[in-house]
């Protein structure tokens, strides 16, 4: 038993510069961590399925290890694997599940903001095309008002030219014709006065005539 011991404790020492390798405890069962490399060597404490160890000391039927909280002892090295335990697989795809979801939630909410955001966009569109159609319209109108305007403004100052000309010949009638009124009425009263005239040197004549045979 003795030299057992110390072939372990050799062993031990031999090892211990070694790089030492992470295995974790199967998923079947707890195992037992003891003082030595035998069932017989007193239990130290119990090591739960899925437990990581550092392997010091590698063996075929023990291996040294190592806890996480430091404590050290021998396991039975069948018990021992390199591949990841369901459990720890189980809980790292339970937390990647969690995040997973985590960010599904993140999406989902983001996708709901941008929802809303390109409703509002969407909203704010139709509000700017119903009033670019508006302001169209009103534009369109205007134009045409204005272009109503401008040819009535042309229309008005073709008239008023008229007018004007129109005005200015009438008043140059009216004077020619107040001209010619004048110039008829003195004719008229030249054409009176001459028979006038004639007419008392005819009465005066007659007259004169009419006393010589009186005379006689």
């Amino acid at each position: 038993m003795k030299r057992f011991v110390f072939i372990g404790i050799c062993i031990v020492l031999f090892a211990a510069g070694a790089e030492a390798e992470t295995l974790y405890v199967t998923d079947m069962m707890s195992i037992t961590m003891r003082t030595g490399p035998g069932i017989e060597n007193k239990i130290t404490a119990m090591v739960p399925s899925g437990q990581a160890v550092e392997v010091v000391t590698p063996g075929d039927q023990w291996s040294f290890v190592r806890l996480p909280n430091g404590k050290e002892g021998w396991v039975l090295t069948r018990f021992l694997t390199s591949a990841l335990p369901i459990s720890i697989t189980l809980e790292n795809l339970k937390k990647e599940h969690e995040a997973f979801r985590e960010r599904t939630g993140s999406m989902t909410e983001e996708n709901t903001t941008l929802k809303t955001e390109n409703e509002n966009l969407s909203s704010e569109l139709t509000t700017a095309k119903n009033r670019l159609n508006e302001l169209a319209e009103a534009y369109e109108s205007l134009r045409k008002e204005s272009t109503e305007f401008l040819e009535l403004k042309t229309n008005y100052e073709e008239s008023a030219a008229k007018l004007t000309e129109q005005t200015q010949k009438v008043e140059k009638y009216e004077e020619e014709l107040t001209q010619l009124t004048a110039q008829h009425n003195i004719r008229w009263f030249l054409s009176g006065a001459g028979v006038l005239l004639f007419g008392f040197i005819i009465g005066f004549m007659t007259k004169r005539q009419r006393r010589r045979p009186s005379l006689l």
